[in-house]
């Protein structure tokens, strides 16, 4: 077994700052990435698109996630698909960590 391997926790591989996003790429390859975000409250990203469908997975805290101008509130333990080409955009209600796991087809 190689000594790159090894068990981690997702919610400890990316830390909160003040007034921040902080982001962290887990992998990135040409198939697809997976990385992980920690938004300090009232920190988000403005509306835009994804190139194919992405997979949100909230790990802790909650926040607003906005698909097509409908809100939704996504909470830690909670996740949603943010379906290729839909305008979206993300706001943090409190603290909160996600992991954004994209795949391209």
């Amino acid at each position: 077994m190689s000594d790159e391997i090894k068990a981690s926790s997702l919610i400890d591989l990316v830390k909160y700052q003040d007034a921040a996003v902080v982001s962290k790429t887990v992998i990135k390859k040409e198939t697809g990435t997976v990385t992980l975000f920690a938004f300090d409250q009232g920190q988000g990203l403005s509306e835009h698109t994804a190139p194919f469908d992405a997979l949100v997975c909230v790990l802790d805290g909650e926040a607003e996630i906005t698909i097509s101008k409908k809100p939704y509130i996504v909470k830690a333990g909670e996740m949603i698909i943010l379906p290729f080409g839909e305008l979206h955009a993300l706001k943090a209600i409190q603290k909160f960590k996600m992991m954004l796991t994209m795949i391209r087809s």
